[in-house]
């Protein structure tokens, strides 16, 4: 007789790190090695910016916030980003994700759908900020 449930490990996940002399700069570099998961970011031309705009004074729940928002403008708007500037003011973000739409001469890798709170961290040891989080892949 066979059991009626079952698990199995779901390996379609992957931890992005992002570190800096800043929150912002860690979380800057956390965006970019999402995007990076999904093309060579040295070949995206910044030619168009994305705003994105946010409040949360929790930093952990910022960097997930601040990555989907990126990730869901990215989306919607057909765009690839590969610069990223982030400024925070208290619990009041902004920031802009700088990049242009997909095309052929863009290597395409892994889709990332989301980060999630899994694995999320926002540390700053020795004056270097690290921010960690799952995504979604």
């Amino acid at each position: 007789m066979h059991e009626p449930i079952a698990y199995f490990e779901h390996g379609a996940d992957m931890g992005v790190v992002g570190r800096g002399e800043t929150m912002e700069q860690a979380f800057e570099h956390a965006a970019a090695a999402v995007f990076a998961m999904m093309t060579d970011l040295d070949q995206v031309v910044p030619r168009e910016s994305v705003a994105v705009e946010f409040e949360e004074a929790d930093p952990e729940l910022a960097l997930v916030t601040w990555l989907n928002l990126l990730l869901g403008q990215a989306r919607s708007r057909a765009l690839v980003f590969g610069r990223f500037h982030l400024r925070r003011d208290n619990a009041r973000w902004t920031g802009t994700g700088e990049g242009e739409p997909w095309h052929s001469g863009l290597e395409r890798g892994i889709e990332v759908k989301g980060a999630t709170l899994t694995g999320l961290a926002v540390t700053e040891r020795d004056g270097i900020w690290e921010a960690r989080c799952v995504v979604d892949v």
